[in-house]
């Protein structure tokens, strides 16, 4: 069988001349941008190829980033690197992004596709603490205050943040903290623990059934910090007759979602993408 012909040049261009509603010349400006942050470094020739763009078009905007300091050129490496003012961007968009006021729609909408009540926290030491929620309007559901806190090892929130810390962290972190039992199903040894966190690495999500809360279910999700850091977490909460097992996955994709957006929406990446 004869194989099939490579197809011979540079990629085809993303970019069309007839795109409605954008201005060609800022899109794909932009567009090398976002290629240079990426690859850290990169040459014009793999810029070029990479977005379909002729050379001189990619230099003429790499001059142009550069001139405004959103790129830089070193001159014995012959490549390109992000610039300064690309920085300085950055940080104006970090210091107006609050993950409470982030975080709210995303959590209203995970409310609304699962019927069960969000929840916000992050970490702090070995517990985690509530800083938002939106609630289901079923008569029987979960709350917690803001400020309320919980340990890590017994909550949905916390098991997704500490299957995605570093093996030497987690280890450290509950040799300091201990493993208190709350119900008859708290995970209260090491050999229990930690194989409730892979299966929670494996999936993307965590689940706590009657671990905290005798009757009550979470499913939780890590929320990573532009280092790639879980930072915080994202859950669902209610009564464990409503987490059947047929809606578990079904909750636990949803959930997983809610963090990723949020992740996103904070100028993070999660541990894959950092790797």
């Amino acid at each position: 069988m004869t194989p099939p012909k490579r197809a011979r040049g540079r990629p085809k261009s993303q970019f069309s001349e007839s795109t409605a509603g954008t201005m060609q010349s800022l899109d794909r400006a932009l567009s090398v941008l976002v290629a240079v942050a990426r690859e850290d470094r990169a040459t014009l020739t793999d810029l070029s190829l990479a977005l379909g763009i002729p050379t001189a078009t990619t230099h003429r905007i790499l001059t142009t980033l550069q001139k405004r300091h959103f790129v830089r050129f070193d001159d014995e490496r012959q490549d390109w690197s992000i610039g300064i003012e690309a920085y300085r961007t950055g940080v104006a968009f970090l210091k107006r992004t609050n993950l409470s006021d982030v975080g709210r729609p995303v959590m209203r909408r995970l409310m609304e596709q699962t019927g069960e009540t969000a929840n916000l926290a992050v970490r702090d030491g070995a517990e985690v603490v509530f800083i938002g929620q939106v609630e289901t309007q079923n008569p029987i559901r979960a709350f917690f205050p803001p400020g309320s806190r919980t340990p890590m090892h017994a909550s949905g929130t916390g098991k997704a943040i500490l299957a995605a810390l570093p093996e030497d962290r987690l280890l450290t972190l509950l040799k300091g903290a201990g493993l208190k039992e709350f119900t008859e199903h708290t995970r209260v040894t090491p050999k229990a623990l930690f194989a409730d966190l892979e299966q929670t690495r494996a999936r993307g999500w965590s689940f706590d059934r009657n671990e905290r809360y005798d009757g009550m279910s979470c499913i939780g999700s890590a929320i990573f910090n532009d280092r790639g850091e879980p930072c915080a977490g994202v859950s669902i909460s209610g009564p464990s007759s409503r987490f059947s097992d047929a809606q578990i996955a079904e909750f636990g994709a949803a959930v997983a979602q809610a963090a990723a957006e949020i992740t996103h929406l904070i100028a993070g990446q999660s541990f894959e993408e950092k790797a």
